[in-house]
């Protein structure tokens, strides 16, 4: 059954529902997507427009995630549903098998500068040292039709296809456009279906961004035995997947890895937070005070896990070599081998 959003303003204190409209002209959504990536919600750095394949075909817009992955974002524009769909599979054919001079190529005619550059500047990473290892497709559209939508499903739960559709709505109320985005399938779970199933077993490890700068403080997290991300729901709520018993490695952007430990507590609001002795954080003195900013608000308060220690190091003295794995999420699962052999001796991590 395809999504169907409808849309209601609140006037008077009375609900009047918006009527869809359609888009005068569907270039003016591929536009707003190249300009403002965020609009579907993924983070991705946009690499290529209209790009030209070996066999005549062109990819609306082409994309790259933090890890060097590839993202076809396809359009339906004047094909059926059913024909995008056979479309994005055949042009992810072609995007599977392009190497790293390329993809090069694509990025540079497209973004006017070195997509090494460009990709440092975008995820504050280094470039990593394979790319294009996995790929994913995105299909836009306004509706599907149910046969589309059974080959969607299909290709993602039985053959573990990164493979998902935006849906974008139209709305229009008086002079004031409006623009409605839902997903047929939830992003993070066909991700993770499809890692778990083309990389190596989960570690059991997790990797979590200190997030030192601003509202928090490496040194407070190191002396305190503590964790914590928010400012925004899509910070805290990675935070608050970390369950009691979760093995965790610390990393300091742009440094490297300083601690390993294991989380002891739930998540909850900073404000809420109790040290081993019964204490709260906020009535310790901190290097990083700004961590009680918005403390009262669930949706932008630091959530904040508590975390024993096994072993931590300075700032500067960081763990670190090229190519170990760095990421711009809060938390996510380590899988990168290299990393973890790595690690395991300067920190004793013990295996299950």
């Amino acid at each position: 059954m395809s999504l169907n959003m409808n849309l209601w303003k609140v006037s008077n204190n009375k609900l009047e529902e918006l009527s869809k409209s359609r888009l005068d002209n569907e270039e003016r959504l591929e536009n707003w997507i190249a300009q403002d990536i965020t609009i579907i919600g993924l983070d991705l750095l946009i690499i290529g427009r209209q790009v030209g394949t070996f066999f005549g075909g062109r990819i609306d817009l082409l994309g790259i995630d933090c890890e060097g992955n590839l993202v076809i974002l396809e359009l339906k524009k004047d094909r059926t549903p059913r024909d995008v769909v056979a479309q994005a599979l055949d042009y992810a054919s072609w995007v599977k098998d392009l190497t790293y001079k390329q993809i090069e190529a694509i990025a540079a005619k497209y973004l006017k500068r070195s997509l090494v550059d460009e990709f440092s500047e975008r995820f504050q990473l280094d470039f990593p040292e394979e790319i294009n290892q996995d790929h994913s497709i995105v299909i836009v559209v306004s509706e599907l039709d149910p046969s589309s939508e059974r080959i969607v499903r299909y290709l993602s739960s039985e053959h573990n296809l990164n493979i998902n559709c935006i849906f974008f709505d139209f709305f229009k109320d008086g002079n004031q456009e409006l623009l409605g985005r839902s997903w047929l399938l939830d992003p993070e779970e066909v991700a993770e279906k499809t890692k778990s199933d083309k990389r190596v077993p989960w570690s059991g490890l997790y990797f979590v961004n200190v997030g030192d700068g601003e509202h928090r403080s490496w040194e407070d997290c190191r002396e305190h035995g503590f964790l914590s991300a928010g400012q925004g729901k899509k910070y805290s709520g990675a935070m608050r997947k970390l369950k009691v018993g979760d093995k965790v490695l610390a990393y300091l952007k742009g440094k490297g890895y300083v601690g390993y430990g294991e989380i002891t507590s739930s998540a909850v609001m900073v404000k809420d937070f109790k040290l081993s002795d019964g204490t709260k954080l906020l009535g310790k003195t901190l290097k990083q005070p700004n961590i009680q900013k918005n403390q009262d608000n669930p949706e932008l308060a630091d959530w904040t896990v508590g975390v024993k220690w096994f072993k931590t190091t300075d700032r500067e003295d960081a763990l670190t070599k090229p190519g170990i794995f760095a990421n711009p999420n809060v938390v996510c699962k380590l899988t990168h081998q290299p990393t973890i052999d790595f690690l395991t001796p300067h920190y004793l991590i013990k295996h299950d």
